[in-house]
């Protein structure tokens, strides 16, 4: 199967995924996620995979309806943008899988399925939510991130914010651990209010995506300037 002819344009802030679709070719997004496109595609939104599956995506933060780009009437291009200001990454599976954060998804080619994973009972501490996007096969995945995105590779132990994380090889063993050195007192504030001091501890061999931004600390920085009613 032949891969994506794809360009990601205006990175890291404010990503854009141009792809060019040959005959016949079949792209799968988010919801909302197509910027623009050429008249000779067409889009049909729909459940894809089932209603357990698509269900499966809501627990995992991504909307039940998938959005099927196809080039019936020639080739042509489309465009995809994040809901996001951030980055977008491009992961070629070949028969492997890779889990995403919630609302990480952006588009994919044919031959990947994406399932939900539980994520363990911290996961939802963390903001994060209880399940993860596990997407596997052979294909074209893209997935965004809020804020510019980092690889690593990890090659032993490697110690990450949940709220940092985009992404992660399914090589890798993972379990979420509160901060070392984190003072036992504030443990169970922390966990209520917003996983102050929970770390995901990465271990074995594979690349995990880290994004530069958090939402959670700018609305806790935004909060205080909104508009409140007067009671004059």
């Amino acid at each position: 199967m032949s891969g994506l002819d794809f360009e990601i344009s205006q990175r890291p802030d404010f990503a854009l995924v141009s792809v060019q679709m040959q005959p016949g070719q079949v792209v799968y997004s988010e919801p909302a996620a197509m910027a623009s496109m050429t008249p000779s595609l067409t889009m049909k939104a729909g459940l894809k995979g089932g209603w357990k599956k698509a269900l499966g995506r809501v627990f995992a933060g991504e909307s039940m309806i998938v959005n099927t780009f196809t080039a019936e009437n020639g080739p042509g291009e489309i465009t995809f943008a994040p809901g996001t200001p951030g980055d977008v990454m491009h992961y070629r599976l070949d028969g492997n899988s890779i889990y995403l954060q919630r609302g990480a998804f952006l588009i994919h080619s044919e031959g990947i399925e994406l399932s939900a994973k539980w994520g363990g009972a911290k996961g939802f501490f963390s903001g994060n939510g209880l399940v993860l996007l596990k997407a596997e096969g052979t294909g074209d995945l893209f997935f965004n991130s809020y804020g510019a995105i980092l690889e690593v590779d990890v090659t032993d132990d490697y110690v990450v914010d949940t709220g940092y994380i985009v992404a992660f090889e399914d090589t890798l063993d993972y379990k979420v651990v509160v901060l070392p050195g984190s003072r036992p007192s504030k443990t169970i504030k922390n966990f209520l209010f917003g996983g102050e001091g929970l770390v995901c501890r990465f271990s074995g061999q594979g690349k995990v995506w880290i994004q530069t931004r958090y939402v959670h600390p700018l609305l806790a920085w935004v909060y205080p300037f909104r508009p409140t009613k007067s009671n004059d």
